[in-house]
């Protein structure tokens, strides 16, 4: 029901967003073939070990126009679809949450200012635990709201990879919102042919005030470790329309520490 309130009042301001009577709804179900890769490849990163939260400190590089400057970050996210990026640079820090564990995803973000502004509902339906790619395939695996479907064989960053991708599926039988909601929350994956492990994910953010409007956003992921029987990226790199937005290249990693939903406290929006 919360994409559908948010999609009631998306169809009415643009009827003829996704409006063709000859529009085919997306799968409303997972292809056995992304299955058996969202297997393998939750197999190769975390085998047996359970993980319910994740902690990553480093470093972090920021490059916004012809801001370009370097400080510390620390990212943490839970499997329940809630995460938190706080970086402290010489401009100040910068934070951003996002929560999706409860009825309703809520996000925001601050700057140097330290005031908080929320983000906006269109650009939070698809994986809050971006950085941790481990939490947002074993959503998919669990199935509902959740599908995915084997889009092919490929050749990414001098990589084959086999591309996934992954939405939610509304509960409407209209076609338009359906389609809407496949659109906001799809995220497509490249897992390495040979490994298994992710080596990219892309989906898109939008502006506030316009749900039309794509802005692309790909994270990569290298440099993978063993840290306590799990295979984490330990560096990471965020363009965003095409550009390096976020450099990131982590020290030290800490699983399961108990961490707590109060960490990702989102005032309501």
């Amino acid at each position: 029901m919360k994409v559908l309130s948010f999609l009631a009042a998306v169809l009415l301001s643009f009827p003829n967003l996704y409006a063709s009577p000859q529009a085919s709804a997306p799968a409303s179900s997972s292809s056995s073939q992304a299955i058996t890769l969202l297997a393998q490849s939750a197999a190769a990163l975390t085998g047996r070990t359970t993980v319910s939260d994740v902690t990553l400190s480093g470093t972090a590089r920021r490059i916004a126009g012809s801001d370009d400057e370097s400080g510390t970050a620390i990212l943490r996210a839970m499997a329940s679809d809630a995460s938190r990026m706080d970086l402290i640079l010489p401009s100040g820090p910068r934070s951003e949450i996002r929560n999706a564990s409860g009825a309703i995803p809520l996000g925001a973000w601050s700057g140097p200012d330290n005031v908080s502004h929320p983000i906006a509902y269109h650009s939070l339906l698809t994986d809050a635990t971006w950085f941790f790619p481990s939490f947002g395939i074993a959503r998919a695996l669990a199935g509902s709201p959740y599908v995915a479907t084997y889009i092919g064989q490929e050749t990414r960053n001098s990589t084959s990879v086999q591309h996934l991708a992954v939405w939610q599926l509304s509960s409407s039988t209209s076609t338009p919102a359906v389609a809407l909601v496949q659109r906001l929350s799809q995220v497509d994956l490249y897992l390495n042919s040979t490994t298994f492990l992710p080596v990219a994910i892309c989906f898109r953010t939008h502006p506030d005030n316009n749900v039309l409007i794509d802005i692309p956003i790909e994270v990569q992921f290298s440099d993978y470790r063993l840290a306590n029987g799990v295979q984490i990226p330990f560096h990471l790199q965020q363009f965003v329309n095409n550009n390096l937005a976020f450099d990131f290249q982590f020290q030290v990693v800490a699983l399961n520490t108990g961490m707590t939903a109060s960490t990702f406290a989102v005032q309501a929006q």
